[in-house]
């Protein structure tokens, strides 16, 4: 996902992930894996999700996928590695996305304007949206209401190198230390990762130890005092498990990557039910909720599909 991709994959998830979990419609009427009925189905016909194959993705596109089966949609889902895959043939061959305000944003930005324009991007998912309007008029997209739930690239020390340091929980205690940090190999000079620390923050980067997003190796070299600093996401739900600390952004240099669906305008304008039932999900979650779900994936090792099910059940946002 350009520069939010999330290189902490499960293998098994992601494999799990990357299938329908719905039935095709046949003459017996059956019931699918999301609950619905088949024949229902038939009846309002499919709707194509893409979206990527990391895990908190994969989990979204199960929550979309059945929240979509409930209205009688035969969801098929497709998930690749990058946006930039999926952004090929959406709208056309996609219907609906599950994305991410900063990200989608930044890519149609450089993907129209070039990669020196301008960032329409700013740490309000509201703002961010307008800044882009036309961009996603002329592509033939519609963005929907995001959610209050946000995932951006975030950093974490051990805790042990907290208290050592009076007990650090946001990045602006570290202005003026000489820091190495682990991170992804394309960290260097940006304004969201080491241009930022160095020139928002004060923090002195000595070193980058291209490791990779929330990798095992980036999580293990802070843990072992290679790295004071790590990078990871927001939605994290490893790093207590890990004794790790993750610091506040209280200078906000990360732009606004809330949750957002992405719709084909056609698709709306076809099925505009879909529009509140898919805002209603948004309006349901939290980053704090978003975090434990992902928790109970990384750490709990359940599978996404479940995890969305009992999610949307609890949430009543399925039957």
């Amino acid at each position: 996902m350009n520069i939010w991709k999330r290189r902490f994959k499960v293998a098994a998830l992601v494999a799990v992930a990357s299938v329908s979990l719905v039935a095709c419609a046949n003459d017996t009427g059956t019931t699918d894996s999301t609950g619905s009925d088949s024949s229902s189905a038939a009846a309002m016909g499919p709707v194509r999700i893409s979206g990527q194959s990391w895990s908190e993705a994969a989990l979204m596109a199960s929550m979309y996928e059945q929240v979509l089966a409930d209205m009688g949609f035969q969801p098929e889902v497709k998930l690749v590695d990058t946006r930039d895959v999926y952004m090929q043939t959406f709208p056309g061959e996609v219907d609906v996305v599950p994305e991410y305000v900063g990200g989608v944003v930044d890519f149609l930005n450089t993907t129209v304007n070039g990669a020196d324009a301008p960032s329409l991007t700013t740490s309000d998912a509201a703002e961010s949206l307008a800044n882009a309007s036309t961009l996603f008029a002329d592509k033939g997209i519609t963005m929907l209401a995001p959610s209050e739930a946000t995932d951006t690239n975030a950093f974490f020390v051990s805790q042990k190198y907290s208290d050592e340091n009076g007990g650090l929980t946001k990045l602006s205690q570290l202005k003026g230390k000489k820091v190495v940090l682990a991170a992804a190999p394309d960290c260097e000079g940006r304004a969201d990762c080491s241009g930022g620390l160095s020139g928002d923050y004060g923090i002195k980067v000595t070193d980058i130890l291209p490791l990779g997003f929330a990798s095992d190796a980036t999580y293990q070299a802070v843990i072992d005092g290679e790295a004071q600093l790590g990078l990871t996401s927001t939605t994290d739900g490893t790093l207590a498990s890990q004794g790790l600390v993750l610091l506040e952004d209280d200078l906000k240099i990360q732009p606004a990557q809330n949750l957002v669906p992405a719709v084909s305008s056609a698709f709306l304008t076809a099925h505009p039910d879909v529009q509140p039932r898919l805002e209603a999900l948004m309006a349901a979650l939290t980053t704090e909720k978003l975090t434990e779900l992902n928790g109970r994936i990384s750490v709990d090792r359940e599978l996404p599909e479940t995890v969305a099910k009992d999610f949307l059940v609890s949430e009543g946002l399925i039957g």
